[in-house]
């Protein structure tokens, strides 16, 4: 049999799981005006990170009607700034019909996850996040309750995530994403990304002996470098959130 055989015979696309990280752009109100002065000046905050960055439009605590908002205009507004609007959320019947019109789904509350082939030997691990294709995963312990411990260093382009608690005894390297649904113990450098309460548990804390990272984040609410350069860079520090705001002690 001849490779083009084989490769006719093969099917040419595969549906297979993953957990990937998504910011939320949580919406309250909308004037065109403002919003497009408000988004561009968080985006000026860090460019670099924002940039073709994937984000869900989260309409559930919006206060007033949903019907009549320009979605496809809410949508250009984002994309002028290097936001992509990829998804919306919320709770009204008539969002998802205009939001199909804009171009993007509707998502329901929870993990958001890709469709995933029900063939066993693909859904052993469809709930394992996607790590870059360059990098081998570190060696690692699981217990049953879904907490991780990770004993060699998580190199740039590597994403690591656990069900719970997420124990990493070695570096993270600047490029480096490591996610828990629940608390993240780095007992070394911190240099990397580090997302703490994925699916919102809001009582998830971090834990690291050195801050250097390029971002931490708790069920949803970040920091980038730039707002963590100051006297607890590269110190011990414990991450927490207090009411809508990370907190951050020494150790």
């Amino acid at each position: 049999m001849t490779s083009s055989q084989t490769s006719e015979m093969s099917p040419s696309f595969r549906l297979k799981g993953g957990l990937y990280p998504l910011t939320q752009l949580e919406i309250n109100h909308y004037c065109s005006e403002r919003f497009q002065r408000d988004l561009e000046a968080k985006v000026a905050e860090a460019p670099a990170f924002f940039r073709q960055t994937p984000v869900v439009l989260n309409f559930e605590q919006f206060d007033g009607e949903l019907d009549g908002l320009p979605l496809k205009e809410l949508k250009q507004l984002c994309l002028d700034v290097g936001l992509l609007p990829i998804a919306v959320r919320g709770n009204d019947r008539g969002l998802s019909a205009r939001a199909l019109v804009a171009g993007m789904p509707t998502l329901s509350g929870g993990r958001v996850k890709q469709e995933r082939s029900p063939e066993p030997a693909e859904s052993a691990n469809a709930d394992a996040p996607a790590a870059g294709d360059a990098a081998s995963p570190p060696a690692d312990a699981e217990s049953g309750l879904g907490n991780r411990l990770i004993t060699n260093p998580v190199r740039s382009g590597q994403q690591v995530y656990a069900q719970g608690d997420l124990v990493v005894v070695a570096p993270v390297s600047a490029g480096a994403e490591i996610l828990a649904d629940g608390n993240i113990h780095v007992y070394g450098p911190l240099r990397g990304r580090a997302l703490a309460g994925v699916k919102g548990d809001r009582d998830a804390r971090i834990f690291c002996h050195s801050l250097e990272a390029e971002l931490v984040s708790i069920a949803g609410d970040f920091k980038l470098d730039e707002d963590l350069r100051g006297t607890l860079w590269k110190r011990a520090v414990h991450i927490r959130l207090n009411d809508q705001a990370l907190d951050i002690s020494a150790l």
